[in-house]
């Protein structure tokens, strides 16, 4: 039940290749954090939240709130439906939760204690939702309901299908006290990954979603009070992109692997990538501003599945075939790699991609890994630094 408290599974140990002190903050049943792109940290950098299945029942994630230095865990939420992947996100402070659940969309005010229905779709497919820099207005995606046969299993089984089956798709937007609701722009693509500016209330990004060598063109910038729509970095033959996520400071950042790539890396941990000496390009992360336009490239000796700036844009980490790897730049430009831990996930689903994420104040890394198959759990590493 909400309220509901859990005694800490936290325990240590010392990774095998980094030699670093690895925090793992679950030990039971299936927990994973919010997407990449949300931020499961509180402002204070000291607590997260994160989805579990631990009273629900198999696949029926709640939400629930940990203090890091404690290990305690609250049931947040209690939706016998469950909260899905994608589906929630939340203010930086944590003042407000958003989430979906059944055919709603709700707002959880945890300063007050309250919970609203702001809106309810029985017709298509809702998630990704994102909350406005000036916490006025929810925005998300609302794509055609091409049912059970492209929803997708294990290892993007089904991806290529869906993307093909999509006709109908819509970016919505909603005010946070449920007035207001209207669609702002409408496409015949499947539609993914909509987040707002940080720093901008009326801009927002968003993709088409597909295996990256199939779409055309990925990433898109639309203004959120007008409609208006133009492409963030103009891809070419040979570009197969994705995994995009705004810095702190309002910049884009996306990764770049080169002709062929679908954006995955699958349950059999292959790098798909052929080095620059054998024919092949080499990968890297691009850096653009609010007009589309690209202000640098990052080249990478092997590709992340996912990547997450620090709040200065300095460091950088992401999660490779085995490892959780930090990107240092240097002042000559070229990035320096690290290990910081052996994930070794096993790629199977949405939940057991790592997904690392920093903290606000860029002190602590969070990530989650599937090592069994079966109990996916969250990691933090810390002081990486001193080390």
């Amino acid at each position: 039940m909400t309220g509901d408290r859990f005694p800490s599974e936290i325990k240590e140990y010392t990774d095998p290749k980094s030699g670093l002190r690895i925090k793992q903050l679950t030990d039971r049943h299936v927990n994973f954090h919010m997407y990449f792109t949300d931020n499961s940290f509180d402002g204070d950098s000291n607590s997260i939240y994160f989805f579990s299945d631990r009273c629900n029942g198999r696949g029926i994630y709640n939400l629930f709130h940990m203090e890091l230095d404690t290990g305690v865990m609250t049931q947040v939420t209690d939706e016998p439906e469950g909260v899905w992947l994608s589906t929630a996100t939340k203010t930086r402070d944590s003042r407000y939760l958003v989430y979906w659940s059944g055919c709603r969309l709700k707002v959880m005010d945890t300063r007050e204690k309250t919970v609203k229905v702001v809106y309810e779709d029985h017709d298509m497919l809702v998630q990704n939702f994102s909350v406005s820099s000036d916490r006025k207005r929810i925005g998300f995606i609302r794509n055609e309901d091409v049912g059970a046969r492209q929803d997708g299993g294990p290892n993007y089984s089904g991806f290529k299908d869906k993307m093909y089956a999509i006709k109908d798709s819509r970016i919505s937007v909603v005010n946070m006290d449920g007035t207001g609701f209207h669609d702002v722009w409408r496409d015949t693509n499947w539609l993914s990954h909509f987040q707002f500016s940080p720093d901008n209330p009326s801009i927002a990004m968003f993709c088409h979603e597909g295996p990256w060598n199939c779409v055309n063109q990925r990433i898109w910038l639309i203004n959120m009070d007008n409609g208006h729509v133009w492409p963030c970095f103009r891809q070419g033959e040979d570009d197969c992109v994705g995994h995009e996520f705004w810095t702190r400071d309002g910049m884009i950042v996306f990764d770049n692997r080169g002709a062929g790539h679908d954006g995955t890396i699958s349950s059999d941990r292959t790098q798909v990538f052929t080095p620059p000496s054998s024919g092949g390009r080499q990968p890297y992360f691009g850096i653009a501003d609010k007009t589309g336009q690209v202000q640098r490239t990052v080249p990478m000796p092997f590709y992340c599945n996912h990547y997450m700036a620090n709040p200065v844009k300095d460091e950088f980490v992401g999660d490779g075939t085995d490892d959780i790897v930090l990107i240092r730049m240097g002042t000559d430009g070229k990035p320096t790699l690290r290990v910081l831990a052996n994930h070794n996930t096993t790629w199977l689903y949405q939940h057991s991609h790592c997904h690392p994420t920093f903290s606000w104040d860029g002190r602590k890394i969070l990530y989650a890994a599937d090592t069994d198959e079966g109990h996916c759990n969250l990691f933090l590493i810390e002081d990486w630094e001193q080390e």
